[in-house]
């Protein structure tokens, strides 16, 4: 699944989310420097947000099609897995890392980052949940659970996201906790909003990890319903977005 989401960049990198501009001015201010390690980058989306706060930004993606997607927006990127990357010496005043540190061994993880940043400085952890209105909730769980039966995303939980992902995050904090060289881990939060018209919402669904290897018919059948769910509540709507971080402060000495 990892691998799947280069296989439309520009779609990903047009309807994924960018993130709070809170949470990035909060790294960069705790950071002491402006040179920033990207793990995961994609196609650049985080990274541009930083850049435009004048950092200087080196991106990690072990994805040659969302790497190259990222280049041709102006970022540096360098095609690895975080644990196989080699820095070659280089340090960093952050390491960020966005919706992607599940595919990161945690503790191995941790200790990378904690050998590439200089005192003082962060690494950051950070991921988004969303929760659109319940009855476009519900068309998706009613025809996913339909046309994709046997997948792990089909079965209900009774969790919501948002106490799942916090979950994840905890663990997240464990992993760092696991490494020398690092203060305790602070979890942040910040919650927004963000309107969705029809196309804008199952422009993105497509992104998802429950959807990007699915069949051309199959997705077809899933955004259709989710769409008529869409038009039934008036054409559009409201997302809540919580973005949750785990961060840390590389310790000094």
């Amino acid at each position: 699944m990892a691998e799947s989401f280069g296989v439309h960049p520009e779609r990903y990198d047009r309807a994924r989310p960018s993130y709070p501009d809170a949470l990035v001015q909060r790294i960069v201010v705790a950071s002491p420097g402006p040179d920033v390690l990207d793990v995961g980058c994609g196609t650049g989306i985080e990274a541009r947000q930083f850049q435009a706060a004048g950092c200087t930004v080196l991106g990690v993606e072990p994805d040659a099609r969302m790497a190259e997607f990222a280049r041709r927006r102006g970022l540096e990127v360098e095609i690895a897995t975080f644990e196989a990357w080699e820095p070659a010496g280089r340090m960093f005043d952050a390491v960020i890392v966005g919706q992607s540190w599940h595919w990161v061994d945690p503790v191995a993880g941790a200790a990378k980052a904690a050998h590439v940043l200089r005192p003082g400085g962060w690494l950051a952890v950070f991921g988004h949940v969303f929760e659109p209105p319940r009855e476009v909730a519900d068309a998706f769980a009613a025809v996913y659970r339909r046309v994709v039966p046997d997948s792990p995303f089909a079965r209900p939980s009774g969790r919501s996201a948002l106490d799942v992902y916090q979950e994840g995050f905890t663990k997240f904090a464990e992993g760092i906790r696991e490494v020398s060289g690092f203060g305790d881990p602070e979890q942040w939060r910040f919650d927004w909003e963000r309107p969705y018209t029809r196309e804008q919402w199952l422009d993105l669904l497509p992104t998802t990890g429950g959807l990007t290897r699915l069949a051309p018919d199959r997705l077809a059948e899933v955004l259709n319903a989710v769409g008529a769910a869409v038009d039934a509540i008036g054409g559009g709507f409201t997302m809540h977005y919580t973005t949750l971080a785990t961060a840390a402060a590389r310790t000094r000495g």
